[in-house]
């Protein structure tokens, strides 16, 4: 994240200002958004026609900031007397309260002016840097403006309340006269609205919103642990996942998680799904949401524009501008070749921890479409495995495993694979999805049959992957068959997940521990996308080189899931101390340079913050040091605390039993 930035998040809405308060004086990303569309690209204070010299602006809470300015004066050693505090609140729309002090010992009267205005950008172009030369429909008066886009049938709005101001479409103007050690203040309103419902602010709550901060906080597990930085993230990681909270249309009364700020406000597949799984017997509500809201999207056909096939689970799902008018496939899209065999993954562990089973019934019918896509659909070509190859030459994705960027899937050459590519860990996926399947089949569905094919499937995947996908000469396996079947021996994190899914035999567990914890992968704060010593290795590019905190969970997961204990933790405690350098807050990556070299962990230009699998990566990696559990149907503590641990307890995981208390 820019330091130069301050973000605030509440659901579908957020914005983006630099430390002063002010929006679109500085970079091209900076706005109020709502729902993928920039519904204020200029929002800056001037007092008699200058701008005021930021100070300091910091997040009260996710949703609240405050900011303080001065103005500007001939010198460093000349005192400010004019100091305007910025008091901004993020809703369904935006109150800010502006208090202007003078300190000096004469009256001063002083214009104030708040410019305004509103380009509706689609965020894919913002994120683009694309200028949008726009003209909305606009109109003021008595002390109201409102500025509207409207193209067809869509629509977008955004209305300002200034009470007392000389109102135009770009300009609110107040002529102030402030008594020496005196103060004025006002407060201003905006509202947002996405077609033709209007969102109002009501004490900066949705109306939908059930569950605020201090209840979400108290719902959550309570912590107790003697490493202050455990629980300062775990607080932090609770506060941010109420922060990604959105409502979707499917689902008004539960909430689930968006992708991450501030490209991915949105329902993702993959991304909400692992979020979710990392999250679930502290906040069930998640997964729960997550798995009923992407059933409702699952795909029921084939379409070559959206990437979609017959039961097959969507990747992203966009509601701007260009998604309405079909320029951009996100409506939803389902580009992705992992999200499909995760959603099986979580539908069961879902069951494990819950013991739910109206909604697993409920999600029957979309369980048993996944499964016909991971068995019939994502195999391309019969072999047995999971392959992608976009049929949308231009605006599909390339890459549509986890490491979704352009350039992930190399050879350590440097050569893209030839399409269509079957990425190692989703043959993970496959097969853990089949074994979790079977196990709904058995003891919910009734189906004995169905569950003993699928056991008898996963069986001979195990075999067929561990003689295709291995790699004798390395001792690790390839990350991924080419569109040749050929194996791309590039050396990356991908295979640590396959311990997550317990596809690697026991005899095998020792070489790929090796390579995960040696030093060409192991940067001492995580395991590297890709391994250092190849040529395409890059420390600050997205996936070849980096470390995500989300693939560091679920490989520690896995290495606890063979009893490779100390490793794990030693995973773990990298992360989370790498989490305290982030003001307790993972990042979506950070650079894969050395710890011995480089004794911090270096921000990833761009790292979307929070970022919803991230954020809950520390839940997840709590559960690994406390071998939490819920395989026997209740939940089972096997601790094994790293260093910095003497004492962790948990207070109201929430499991089939209810709430209940784990400690070690």
């Amino acid at each position: 994240m820019d330091s130069q930035q301050v973000r605030l998040l509440d659901g579908s809405t957020f914005a983006i200002s630099d430390r002063g308060g002010d929006i679109g004086a500085g970079t091209d990303v900076e706005g109020v958004f709502y729902r993928d569309v920039r519904h204020l690209s200029r929002w800056q204070i001037l007092v008699d026609g200058q701008p005021l010299r930021p100070v300091a602006g910091e997040l009260l809470e996710y949703d609240t900031g405050v900011f303080y300015a001065v103005e500007p004066t001939p010198t460093v050693d000349d005192p400010a007397h004019l100091i305007l505090l910025r008091e901004r609140h993020l809703g369904p729309g935006m109150r800010e309260r502006l208090t202007l002090t003078n300190r000096g010992t004469d009256e001063r009267k002083v214009t104030v002016v708040v410019r305004f205005a509103a380009d509706f950008a689609d965020i894919f172009e913002v994120k683009k840097g694309m200028s949008k030369s726009l003209r909305p429909q606009a109109r003021a008066g008595d002390g109201e403006a409102e500025l509207c886009y409207r193209r067809a049938d869509y629509r977008r709005g955004t209305h300002l309340r200034a009470p007392g101001a000389f109102l135009t479409t770009d300009s609110a103007t107040y002529q102030v006269t402030i008594p020496a050690s005196g103060q004025w203040s006002v407060e201003l309103e905006l509202s947002l609205s996405a077609s033709t419902k209007q969102y109002a602010i009501t004490n900066g709550h949705r109306p939908q919103m059930d569950i605020g901060l201090s209840e979400w906080l108290a719902q959550a597990p309570s912590l107790d642990a003697d490493w202050p930085l455990l629980r300062r993230i775990y607080r932090r990681s609770l506060v941010d996942l109420a922060a990604l909270r959105f409502y979707p249309d499917v689902t008004p009364r539960a909430s689930l998680l968006a992708g991450g700020m501030p490209w991915y406000m949105a329902l993702f597949g993959r991304d909400s799904l692992i979020a979710s799984y990392e999250a679930l017997p502290f906040v069930p509500e998640l997964c729960r949401t997550t798995l009923r809201a992407l059933a409702s999207e699952q795909s029921s056909g084939f379409d070559d524009m959206h990437d979609a096939e017959p039961g097959k689970i969507m990747h992203e799902l966009r509601h701007g501008e260009l998604v309405h008018f079909g320029q951009r496939p996100q409506s939803p899209y389902y580009g992705t070749c992992d999200a499909t065999p995760l959603f099986l993954i979580v539908l069961e562990e879902y069951w494990r921890w819950t013991g739910d089973a109206d909604t697993i019934r409920e999600l029957e019918g979309a369980a048993r479409a996944a499964l016909e896509w991971v068995e019939h659909y994502g195999d391309l070509d019969g072999d047995g495995y999971l392959e992608y190859q976009t049929r949308n030459p231009r605006h599909g994705m390339p890459n549509q495993c986890w490491k979704d960027s352009a350039k992930s899937i190399l050879y350590p050459d440097g050569r893209l694979a030839p399409l269509p590519r079957a990425t190692c860990e989703i043959q993970g996926y496959a097969y853990d999805a089949r074994l979790r399947t079977a196990a709904l089949a058995r003891q919910v569905w009734g189906d004995n049959a169905l569950a003993d094919r699928l056991e008898r499937a996963a069986g001979a995947l195990k075999e067929a992957f561990n003689r295709d996908f291995w790699l004798p000469e390395t001792g690790y396996y390839a990350l991924a068959l080419d569109g040749d079947k050929q194996p791309v021996p590039t050396l990356a994190s991908n295979p640590g997940q396959l311990l997550w899914s317990g596809i690697v035999p026991d005899d095998r567990v020792e070489a790929v521990v090796g390579h995960l914890l040696g030093r060409n992968m192991f940067s001492g704060w995580g395991v590297r996308t890709l391994a250092a010593g190849q040529p395409v290795y890059n420390p600050v590019e997205y996936h070849n080189g980096t470390v995500w905190p989300h693939d560091n969970a679920l490989i520690a997961a896995g290495l606890a899931r063979y009893g490779r204990r100390d490793e794990a933790n030693r995973l773990a405690t990298g992360i989370l101390e790498a989490g305290g350098h982030f003001h307790d807050r993972l990042p979506e990556v950070f650079s894969g340079e050395d710890r011995d070299r480089i004794p911090i962990p270096l921000p990833y230009p761009g790292a979307g913050c929070p970022q919803a699998w991230a954020t809950a990566s520390p839940l997840l990696l709590i559960r690994v040091m406390l071998g939490l559990d819920a395989n026997s149907g209740e939940p089972r503590v096997d601790a094994h605390l790293p260093e910095p641990l003497s004492r962790l307890t948990l207070r109201g995981v929430a499991s089939r039993q209810g709430r209940v208390d784990v400690s070690a």
